[in-house]
């Protein structure tokens, strides 16, 4: 630990410390637009890029610095907005960036100003918070550097790593044809890729005998990613921006929207390269395309004469868990909560034949008027849930409370859960196919002492989780799976944190309030923008009708494909009736075929790549190797 690197690089970070006594303000100017990507190789494809750039850029901040975030939107045709994921946003809730809930979506030519303070330090990212919209390439490493880490001394340089999943579609063309009748069961597209820093076939330059932080955050849509660097353990120091006691794992799991950072020392000799595997958890997918490859490899490239080897089998998928974490602060478990929030994740059909995800009986549906701008122009009656909407399941929390997180999961596949504007400690994760945590036998004896803390965690199949956290963050503060087809889908709530306390110490920008009035959008009033009565729901958004009561899960797919076979049924008469003379018009005629061939909607084999080597199926028992 006495190397001349690391004194130099604690050396500087000391000297950092000492000059930097009043806060820097760090300036960013983003154009956002569109540019062409292939990240995979693949498939060429508009992509959603900054200043005329993919990957977009990385945010990079001090603990203490304040952060100024120009955004003008250059796309034309879709409206945008920026979460700056992790961050707690302490007494500026109207930065958080979700469209509709904190502020309103910034539309085509508009400009918009993001002005916030870091207090705290580590991993974090920025995406899009508008209509599923990230997945097309808006998403990036946010990084916050701390002179105080108390791993500082125990390495000589970072790295940062993104993995992610890849569409060759956009999002704008996938979403309509997820969400409706013809996909009744609510299967998610599956990716056609895997990358590492948004490309394939990483290699990462190391120096021999040297220890490196690598900091890996998951920016995809819907995969989990299995991850291990062959030859070499990694011991993890933080997650999700808390430090953690260090702890070897050979594999780690990281779900969508998790970050892991890690030290890894490397070997005293460059005679080889060493591969590392991010691999998708292919559990979470309803169908597996014969020729999807499920990993991408990067290289530690010790020497780049040498050889960049495939990886070796792999005999199991067990990664670390990461529920045996203890936080660097010992910070104990919070004492028995003041309120108790207990929500069932399912998934389920409403009337329009289409598939829906619900916290107990509701799906989310966005407001008329931005959630935040509720609660600051309803008075005293912000304290009542009901101004919110009962599509935005608001749950108002008083400030300083201790507040309990109960979520079952009564659908078969992970969820990974993530909360604005905290961290949680995680008390409890069940085994998978557990049942409801009311059939658990866990009593306030059976938590952690110490529990471990982060923002996003995964909650197994059929299983159940209980988070704890301290309401001591005033702000409206969403709580969602971060599976992106799973937020489009409707699988969020929101928490709205000592509203009366937003009203004393809060006022909302006018760029803010501009991007509103452009688009017509009420600032004041309740869910259904009645400033009269605020109580009074009439008009709210609200998502289809429930069906009739009685109608079994068969019963509400046989009716969708009913339904599905009809349209099409009307579409191969009306191509019949068309199809030319085949003789006179043999081009017309393959056209034609080609267009009724599209019309399904789970032709999973259109514009998918040939695979580029060996497979890993993520998520079994046998063998796996990355390619």
């Amino acid at each position: 630990m006495n190397s001349p690197t690391r004194f130099v690089v604690a050396l500087a970070w000391a000297l950092a410390s000492l000059q930097v006594t009043i806060a820097a303000t760090v300036t960013y100017n983003f154009n956002i637009g569109w540019v062409t990507a292939n990240p995979d190789g693949a498939f060429e494809r508009p992509t959603i890029g900054i200043n005329g750039e993919w990957p977009i850029p990385r945010i990079e901040a001090n603990i203490g610095d304040n952060v100024v975030v120009h955004v003008t939107n250059e796309l034309g045709n879709q409206s945008t907005s920026l979460h700056f994921h992790g961050l707690f946003m302490n007494g500026t809730t109207h930065m958080d960036g979700p469209a509709q809930v904190s502020q309103c979506q910034i539309p085509p030519g508009a400009s918009f100003t993001y002005n916030f303070t870091i207090n705290q330090p580590g991993t974090y990212w920025y995406h899009s918070h508008t209509g599923g919209q990230y997945p097309d390439g808006l998403r990036g490493p946010l990084i916050v550097h701390d002179p105080d880490s108390p791993f500082l001394d125990q390495y000589d340089e970072e790295l940062v790593l993104t993995v992610s999943d890849w569409y060759h579609e956009q999002m704008a063309i996938m979403l309509p044809t997820f969400n409706f009748k013809g996909n009744p069961t609510g299967a998610e597209p599956v990716p056609q890729a895997a990358l590492w820093n948004e490309t394939q076939n990483l290699t990462v330059v190391v120096e021999p005998g040297k220890t490196y932080l690598f900091r890996v955050i998951n920016i995809g849509a819907f995969a989990g990613q299995y991850i291990w660097f062959e030859g070499h353990n990694m011991t993890i120091v933080e997650v999700d921006g808390v430090y953690h006691q260090p702890a070897v794992a050979e594999m780690i799991y990281v779900s969508a929207a998790q970050r892991c950072s890690f030290l890894i020392t490397t070997k005293n000799e460059t005679t080889a390269n060493y591969a590392f595997v991010a691999s998708m958890d292919t559990t979470l997918f309803d169908t597996l395309p014969a020729d999807l490859n499920y990993n991408v490899t990067g290289w530690l490239t010790y020497n780049d004469t040498q050889a960049f080897p495939e990886p070796a089998l792999v005999d199991e998928l067990d990664p670390f868990d990461d529920i045996t974490l203890v936080p660097y602060d010992n910070q104990t478990i919070y004492g028995e909560p003041d309120q108790i929030i207990e929500l069932d994740v399912i998934m389920d059909n409403l009337n329009d034949g289409a598939n829906y995800a619900f916290f107990n009986n509701i799906t989310y549906k966005a407001p008329k008027v931005p959630t935040l701008y509720t609660a600051l122009s309803a008075g005293d009656l912000a304290s009542d849930p009901t101004v919110y909407g009962t599509y935005t399941h608001s749950f108002v929390l008083e400030r300083g409370q201790v507040v309990q997180i109960i979520v079952n999961n009564l659908d078969t596949g992970r969820h990974p859960f993530h909360l604005h504007g905290h961290h949680f400690q995680a008390l409890y994760r069940s085994e998978e196919e557990a049942g409801t945590f009311e059939d658990a036998n866990v009593t306030e004896a059976d938590f952690p002492a110490i529990p471990m803390r982060r923002d996003t965690f995964v909650l197994y199949p059929d299983g159940n989780i209980v988070l704890r956290f301290r309401a001591d963050n005033p702000g409206i503060w969403l709580f969602h799976c971060h599976i992106e087809w799973h937020v489009t889908s409707g699988l969020i709530a929101t928490m709205v944190e000592a509203p009366l306390d937003l009203q004393k110490s809060l006022t909302i920008p006018q760029n803010h309030l501009d991007v509103c009035a452009a688009q017509g959008i009420a600032t004041v009033g309740n869910a259904a923008g009645n400033t009269v009565d605020y109580t009074d729901l009439k008009g709210q958004n609200s998502p289809p009708g429930r069906l009739p009561d009685g109608f079994t899960t068969r019963g509400k797919v046989a009716l969708a494909f009913s339904a599905l076979s009809g349209i099409l049924g009307t579409i191969v008469v009306a191509w019949y009736g068309l199809v030319p003379d085949p003789a006179a018009h043999p081009h017309a005629v393959e056209r034609i075929t080609q267009a009724g061939e599209a019309v399904s909607p789970s032709d999973s084999s259109e514009a998918i790549p040939e695979s580029k080597g060996v497979l890993a199926t993520a998520g079994s028992t046998g063998s796996a190797r990355g390619t």
